[in-house]
């Protein structure tokens, strides 16, 4: 084998870590804000995905390079600079989203499997918790995680390309929707975008990938090349594509879909029984890859923020992790009237705790004596303030508007 294709094989190896953040914000949360987004307001809200990934790509990168230099875990390093009460309630904040997610998980994997093989939606949520608790148990949980998810965003990409060609849109349209706006009435949905594309939880989560992997600093530049830029622009790119596959469906039927079934159904007329089972594959896959990551995360952290270990294949992370599932199990029983609006309340609902997961992002990636030559560069300052700027006013409108509702 060549140098070069060593080389190759070889940045391709570090692919991982950001994939599983990935993975873990597009979920149905995301699939459902965007399907929502082009139902009612075409190509206008593209712009809040292009703007919300570049924030993200940041952050992501802030979390690679503490990943890289933290000595046992990024909320042990938040506890020993900044606070052990910083440190613990880094892990409830990462475990109360995790919570907010789970819960467009669960509704997603029931309705995307129903869809596919027919039967009750609450019964493919119950199976597809149960089989995910499975892989949950298993003793090496990391690995298994990262190749799981890897094949599944791979997959995911795939299909919601196919989506895009199948759906003809109009692409000149779709680049206005680049240019910031904001329709009358999207205020929660704008909100919900942001926080499933800006996924500050995700970011925080990717440090740990990486000190898993054990990732030096000598691969820093590879492990951006091959995992942080893929990683992240990807899920970018598939919710963009939701949106553009919804408004252009839209256009062409003159109709409305107010739910995620009702957009696989007006696919049927363009591409037969296919289109609607494409969808619903997408969703599917969307839901079990983010419950995974989800639960993976949420039971990680709230582990290390605990003081019981900074693995996935602790006791306490084991516990946690199934607690997560059986949260947003028992709320999709309760609720299973109006699933989609629940799925995009629960998703906006993320950004009152982001802020507070971003302000440790940036901080820690400023600290010098912590990051040496790896400490943020003036640009990805800049660009991280802005970013921050954006979450914490979107956390204050969500409290408004619920406050006057």
């Amino acid at each position: 084998m060549s140098s070069r294709w060593k080389t190759v094989l070889s940045t391709l190896a570090m692919a991982g870590p950001a994939f599983i953040a990935g993975a873990w914000q597009f979920g149905p949360g995301n699939l459902a804000s965007a399907v929502e987004a082009g139902s009612k307001y075409g190509y206008a809200l593209i712009w809040v995905v292009v703007l919300s990934t570049v924030f993200m790509l940041v952050y992501a990168d802030m979390s690679v390079r503490l990943g890289i230099r933290t000595p046992t875990s990024l909320i042990s390093s938040v506890k020993d600079i900044l606070g052990h009460r910083f440190g613990v309630a880094a892990g409830f904040g990462v475990f109360i989203i995790t919570l907010c997610f789970s819960v467009g998980n669960a509704v997603g994997s029931g309705l995307g499997l129903s869809m596919v093989f027919g039967g009750s939606p609450l019964i493919w949520t119950i199976a597809c918790t149960a089989f995910v608790a499975l892989i949950l148990l298993f003793r090496n949980v990391y690995r298994i995680v990262e190749r799981v998810l890897l094949v599944i965003v791979g997959l995911l990409g795939a299909a919601f390309i196919i989506s895009a060609v199948i759906a003809k849109p109009d692409w000149y349209m779709a680049l206005d929707g680049v240019m910031p706006s904001a329709p009358s009435g999207s205020l929660l949905l704008i909100v919900a975008l942001v926080g499933t594309n800006f996924s500050l939880n995700a970011a925080f989560f990717t440090s740990y990938g990486i000190h898993e992997r054990g990732r030096t600093r000598g691969e820093y530049r590879q492990t951006s090349i091959a995992d942080t830029i893929p990683g992240i622009v990807a899920p970018g790119i598939m919710t963009a594509l939701v949106i553009v596959v919804a408004a252009a469906v839209l256009e062409s039927q003159n109709a409305e879909a107010t739910s995620l079934v009702g957009l696989a159904k007006i696919f049927e007329p363009i591409a037969g029984p296919i289109g609607s089972t494409i969808f619903a594959l997408g969703l599917s896959g969307a839901a079990f890859s983010s419950m995974v990551a989800n639960a993976t995360a949420g039971g990680t952290m709230l582990s290390d923020a605990l003081g019981r270990g900074a693995s996935p294949g602790t006791p306490t992370a084991k516990v946690t992790c199934a607690a997560i599932l059986a949260f947003g199990l028992a709320i999709t029983i309760m609720f299973t009237s109006s699933p989609i609006q629940l799925i995009i309340v629960a998703q906006a609902l993320t950004v009152l705790v982001a802020p507070f997961l971003g302000f440790l992002l940036y901080v820690m990636s400023n600290n010098r004596q912590l990051m040496g030559d790896l400490r943020n560069t003036w640009w990805k300052n800049a660009l991280g303030v802005l970013g921050f700027l954006s979450i914490l006013s979107l956390s204050g409108v969500l409290v408004y508007e619920l406050m006057t509702r």
